[in-house]
């Protein structure tokens, strides 16, 4: 079963061209290892060879699984977004209640997410708890070390 990912321009992008990559580059590569391993002889002896097809094996795996994503992927238009709730794609200005700390986040789909510049993913456990929300609002997100509290103080695209 398939489920839509929303991405923003850049990370549609991003997406297609690491999957133009192990297309044009990673796959002919793939083939040419098992080509060059099945010049030294033996195939029912050969480690390399078995090694070379496992590799091409979990190659087209991630390539259809990276089809797939694409085949379901939807560009957001950031200047529709509608920034009275917390959705995909939004940046959110948060404060933490128990420590007083003041964070800003930006939803993004999971593989555009990167928590060094700001970005998680609406799937993490902080994601899913600010969606829908409004700003005024708190957030209590149940994560593997408890509970925390989140005042939504700013909602912007």
């Amino acid at each position: 079963m398939s489920t839509v990912s929303y991405y923003s321009p850049e990370g549609l992008k991003k997406l297609k061209d690491e999957l133009n990559q192990l297309r044009d580059v990673e796959r002919p590569k793939a083939s040419q290892a098992i080509a060059d391993a099945r010049d030294k002889g033996d195939l029912s002896e050969n480690a390399e060879y078995d090694a070379a097809k496992e590799a091409q094996g979990h190659l087209e795996m991630k390539i259809a699984k990276m089809e797939e994503l694409l085949a379901n992927a939807r560009v957001i238009d950031e200047t529709q977004l509608d920034t009275s709730r917390v959705l995909v794609l939004s940046t959110v200005r948060l404060k933490n209640r128990q420590n007083g700390q003041e964070l800003t986040y930006t939803l993004v789909a999971e593989s555009e997410a990167d928590l060094k510049s700001g970005k998680i993913s609406v799937t993490s456990p902080i994601g899913k708890g600010l969606l829908g929300k409004k700003a005024g609002e708190t957030a209590e997100i149940k994560v593997p070390n408890g509970t925390l509290k989140f005042d939504i103080l700013e909602i912007s695209r």
